[in-house]
């Protein structure tokens, strides 16, 4: 038994499915382990550039030049987002060092 899948709403694109770990697999170290370090600076990297181009899109739109309003919102949630998202890993980060500290004393 087959079911169709359910075309896109007339107007708007089917959403694109989500892309690989490519990011994590090239940052494979010769050992076949992950290096830690080139991962966490690989995010902060990418974070810093979502920054960038919401902080390009926010002088564009006080500027008057910027045509889609939409599309700047979007890049400042996704920035924002991704702030939040490593402010989080930053602070559970820290609660485990504690805890590890805590555990030798």
């Amino acid at each position: 038994m087959s079911i169709e899948p359910i075309g896109p709403i007339g107007g708007f694109a089917p959403i694109s499915p989500i892309g690989t770990m490519g990011d994590i697999d090239a940052a494979a170290t010769s050992t076949g382990g992950l290096d830690f370090g080139a991962l966490v600076s690989g995010g902060l990297d990418k974070v810093q550039a979502m920054q960038t181009k919401a902080d390009g899109l926010a002088i564009e739109a006080a500027t008057g030049r910027l045509q889609d309003v939409h599309n700047y919102l979007i890049a400042a949630n996704e920035a924002g987002l991704a702030v939040q998202l490593t402010v989080a890993l930053r602070n559970k980060a820290v609660e485990a060092f504690n805890e590890i500290m805590r555990l030798q004393a």
